[in-house]
């Protein structure tokens, strides 16, 4: 495997089975060069969201790094403002015009349940979606998938959705391992993307951790990226520093044995859990 290794959405379209992503990573001249930064090192996924500020950054760094377009698989996300079938027609075209760009690869819902809609988001979201579905049929958007939906979500989306979401972008980790969601998106063909696949910082203090990394003669952060890979996950591991962006990108040349695979599962609760969608403002 290799950056480049894709998976096969259920739509059939190709992802590279490792992003690139731009949370918490300031807008202009540092999400620029960390974009740039991760194009060269082989990185040809790149994940950002409207929420997070960088969009015309990001696009930037792309349109700098020379690589042709059709190489390159780009994510961005609707927020929580615009679940509503005009709003999230807007809000495609803005990230297009931000972005730079003709089309985005993979356009996700944000979140599921934002207070704006919480007394109709079921109604809202499938308004939301038929929006974005309009979008796929203008030729705007190859793919749609969701982030942080749980099973009842998409139980609800699914009622009237005339395309199926193709991937679910999860809060997971070797802390955090959502197993119920995670096999109720392979049950659906749904592709489980990590997002902070190294979970909050505490999880670099989990002992069992350090001492696995010493026998691969890798990072921590490493050896749990290669966990999310073996699991068939598509981990999005994040950095504005080089050194640590190609790092991260090292994690084609071993292999995690099923024993530490199995050791690494049994981490579960040690470094915190993620956000309740449910109850996210």
């Amino acid at each position: 495997m290799s950056l480049t290794d894709t998976y096969t959405l259920s739509n059939g379209v190709k992802i590279p089975v490792v992003g690139f992503g731009t949370w918490q990573t300031p807008d202009g001249e540092v999400a620029e060069s960390a974009v740039l930064a991760a194009l060269k090192a082989g990185y040809r996924h790149i994940d950002t969201a409207a929420i997070y500020g960088n969009e015309e950054s990001v696009g930037r760094g792309i349109a700098k790094s020379g690589v042709p377009r059709e190489e390159l698989f780009v994510t961005t996300k609707l927020w929580n403002a615009n679940h509503s079938y005009e709003l999230a027609k807007k809000a495609i075209d803005e990230s297009l015009e931000r972005l730079g760009l003709d089309y985005i690869d993979l356009y996700l819902i944000h979140w599921p349940n934002p207070s704006e809609f919480k007394d109709h988001w079921q109604e809202a979201n499938a308004d939301t979606w038929r929006a974005m579905e309009e979008a796929v049929d203008a030729g705007k958007i190859p793919s749609l998938g969701v982030s942080n939906f749980l099973s009842h979500h998409l139980d609800a989306l699914l009622k009237t959705a005339r395309i199926k979401p193709v991937a679910n972008q999860i809060f997971l980790n070797p802390s955090d391992q959502q197993e119920e969601l995670v096999a109720y998106n392979k049950e659906h063909d749904i592709l489980s993307e990590a997002y902070s696949p190294l979970g909050t910082g505490k999880i670099f203090d989990v002992p069992e951790l350090n001492v696995l990394a010493k026998v691969y003669n890798k990072t921590i952060a490493q050896v749990v990226l290669r966990w999310s890979l073996q699991h068939g996950f598509l981990p999005l591991p994040k950095s504005v520093h080089e050194e640590r962006i190609i790092e991260n990108a090292q994690i084609f040349d071993f292999e995690l044995s099923d024993k530490d695979m199995q050791a690494i599962d049994g981490l579960k609760g040690t470094a915190g859990v993620g956000p309740d969608p449910d109850n996210k403002n």
